[in-house]
């Protein structure tokens, strides 16, 4: 599969068992990833480790997208840390971020979040990527999480994924004006009979 999928036919169905898990984090409203969800278009926001410049890179760039534009979808964090970890990220990055604390990386196999190796994590263009984030006055702290997994974010409504996209190396992050207008646009409220 490409990093970057936005064919209806290759939509996704979010297993049930994950939309009912239990969740904590921080400003979260529901108890599980579905009600929390609600039934909006969401943007899952899967993060790398909190030392990780690009994480932080994230954060700021979806933070802009959100502030700057009424039509684009609300984030759902997902990070590897304790709850505790997250707030002090967050307070941070984004106070008003709504994140969920996946110490054990549940959903990060659930929605199929990639690692990296040598390579991806230290090759050219991370070199490259390290440098555009160090201009935004980011600097690497101490990971808390994997340091080898990727980032991922995705679209998804109620039980489906509706875009994806996959990082192929650490310092690969998406260009979110590809999406951020998408709930403007998006015509028909997607969901898949349980």
């Amino acid at each position: 599969m490409s990093r970057s999928t936005v064919q209806p036919e290759q939509m996704q169905i979010i297993d049930q068992n994950i939309l009912d898990a239990r969740i904590e984090g921080i400003n979260l409203t529901s108890d599980t990833l579905q009600d929390e969800m609600g039934h909006s278009i969401v943007l899952f926001v899967f993060l790398r480790h909190f030392g990780c410049l690009f994480s932080k890179e994230m954060v700021l760039d979806v933070r802009n997208m959100v502030e700057n534009n009424p039509f684009a979808p609300k984030p759902l964090f997902f990070f590897q840390g304790s709850v505790k970890d997250g707030k002090a990220f967050f307070e941070k990055y984004w106070p008003q971020a709504r994140a969920i604390a996946d110490l054990d990386q549940h959903f990060y196999k659930a929605f199929s979040v990639k690692s990296g190796g040598i390579k991806q994590m230290f090759g050219p263009e991370v070199w490259k990527c390290g440098l555009r984030a160090a201009a935004k006055g980011l600097i690497i702290g101490r990971p808390i999480g994997d340091p080898f997994t990727l980032t991922s974010i995705q679209l998804a409504q109620r039980n489906l994924i509706l875009w994806q996209y996959h990082s192929v190396h650490a310092g690969d992050l998406p260009n979110l004006s590809k999406i951020e207008n998408f709930p403007q646009f998006a015509s028909t409220v997607y969901s898949v009979p349980r």
